[in-house]
């Protein structure tokens, strides 16, 4: 059997096509498409707006450059994530903190972050913003975290990468209700993709005309929005200290057609996170404890070691690997890379949970085109190390 990856894009033939019109037409970039994904993109989340900028990084640095994030503001996150979502803080000269998990979810831990905003209460050293993650897909305690929000002042950027498709309570993640800027991701391994892109989406409309503004340099070629009267019909003004990160529409185009089948391949991962439910039910293994009312997007299947396992997640991991099957690790804690030991003071034993979760989690393979024998074969091979 060929090798198995984590995870992998799919590509049709109607996804070609849908490109190919772009290469053909007169607008490889700032076209018509951009706009279109992003009317397709707001309709499915029941957004008011969404904003499709060139990686999900970019649209994070975006979401804290529009809630005014700054020197001397303090953002917190979860310590499970890519170093994206503490690092979009860091860009805006903001410092960073972290929130521990969930046990269950793996999630941001509601009940830590209320005893942690009043502690920080108490010290006067609030968070301005706290970006919380749906890992693997499942959508936070948004209600929770929401209440808190009001409670004490700050905003909300959701970091759902993982998510698109899913839902929380009914409803679409993306549409903001229990926050400000929610942030998608369309690398490859996601589950669309544009090639590299992200979007913003929010119901705010002067946050979604920052968005829009720094996207493109901080240039604006509105009048009202002018210092000086137009010399004429090229005439352009920045107004802000703005970056490149505009989607071209080359890109578009593929996420326009992958948004296409968004439902049903968010339920074939659901297929293939039931089976391996099924078939791992009796192994070693924590499995992913999914809240109630909501429905993931099933980016990533994790599942965790237990100590009484025949070996240990190293040796299971390398196992796996030396079989085909390309597992991975999501994520190790941010707090223990080095550009972050170095220049703060976190203390691992602050974060008991995400401690534990990283000594024991591996992503099993999980994209549509996953075969039941390819499942078969991972699962067989991680009960012969578990057991």
């Amino acid at each position: 059997m060929s090798t198995i990856p984590y995870g992998r894009q799919h590509i049709t033939q109607d996804d070609i096509d849908a490109v190919s019109a772009v290469l053909r037409s007169d607008f490889l970039t700032q076209g018509p498409v951009v706009p279109a994904f992003e009317q397709a993109l707001a309709e499915h989340c029941q957004a008011k707006h969404a904003v499709a900028v060139s990686n999900a990084t970019a649209a994070l640095h975006l979401a804290c450059r529009a809630l005014q994030v700054g020197a001397g503001d303090l953002v917190w996150t979860s310590p499970i994530t890519f170093v994206a979502s503490a690092n979009c803080a860091l860009y805006c000269g903001a410092d960073v903190d972290f929130v521990d998990i969930d046990p269950r979810t793996w999630n941001m831990d509601p009940l830590a972050l209320a005893s942690k905003l009043e502690q920080a209460r108490d010290i006067g050293r609030l968070p301005k913003v706290v970006v919380v993650v749906h890992l693997c897909g499942q959508p936070c305690d948004m209600r929770a975290i929401g209440a808190l929000s009001r409670e004490y002042g700050f905003k909300v950027i959701e970091d759902a990468s993982h998510a698109i498709g899913g839902r929380y309570l009914g409803e679409p993640i993306g549409n903001c209700r229990y926050s400000d800027i929610t942030v998608f991701s369309f690398h490859p391994v996601k589950i669309i993709t544009t090639g590299e892109g992200g979007a913003a989406l929010t119901q705010d409309d002067v946050l979604a005309d920052r968005l829009r503004l720094l996207r493109s340099h901080g240039i604006t070629r509105e009048a009202s929005q002018m210092d000086n009267p137009p010399d004429g019909a090229w005439y352009y003004e920045q107004i802000d200290l703005g970056f490149n990160y505009r989607m071209t529409d080359i890109q578009a185009a593929l996420g326009l057609s992958q948004a296409r089948h968004l439902e049903q391949v968010v339920a074939r991962r659901h297929q293939l996170a039931q089976r391996y439910d099924s078939l791992l039910a009796d192994l070693p293994l924590q499995l992913s404890w999914q809240l109630p009312d909501t429905y993931s997007g099933l980016h990533l299947y994790v599942v965790l070691v237990d100590e009484k396992a025949a070996r240990g997640r190293k040796e299971v991991f390398d196992g796996l690997r030396s079989d085909g099957i390309l597992v991975n690790v999501h994520y190790i804690p941010v707090y223990r890379h080095p550009y972050y030991r170095q220049r703060f003071t976190f203390r691992p034993a602050d974060f008991p949970h995400a401690e534990n979760y990283y000594a024991r989690a591996i992503s099993l393979p999980m994209y549509p085109q996953l075969t039941h024998e390819q499942q078969d074969f991972i699962c067989e091979r991680l009960r012969s190390y578990l057991t």
